[in-house]
């Protein structure tokens, strides 16, 4: 099932509320994609999951804000994995902190 196959069936399960949250905020790291960014380089091209994409889309048709709150050793590698997948954009806020920052 491609992205818009996905994306129509996300609208389809969302359709059945009344009431949708606001905001829905996703982690990185095996939620929408596969893998550990500080196991990767920023050479790669990543990937999301297969349904990712689809219900970002969903989710930004039906007015619900997306935003990301990730730590990560490689903030860097995520910020530009995010870029590279041309999903950056779509979040109204991106947390990526390194792992080990004191709060």
């Amino acid at each position: 099932m491609g992205d818009d196959g996905v994306k129509n069936e996300a609208m389809e399960i969302l359709g059945l509320f009344q009431v949708l949250p606001r905001l829905v905020v996703f982690d990185l790291d095996y939620t929408l994609w596969p893998f550990y960014c500080e196991c990767r380089s920023k050479r790669e091209m990543p990937s999301l999951y297969p349904h990712a994409k689809g219900i970002l889309y969903a989710l930004e048709e039906k007015g619900v804000d997306i935003a990301i709150a990730s730590r990560s050793p490689t903030p860097d590698i995520a910020n530009t994995f995010l870029e590279k997948l041309g999903v950056k954009s779509k979040f109204v806020s991106q947390e990526c902190l390194p792992l080990y920052q004191k709060l």
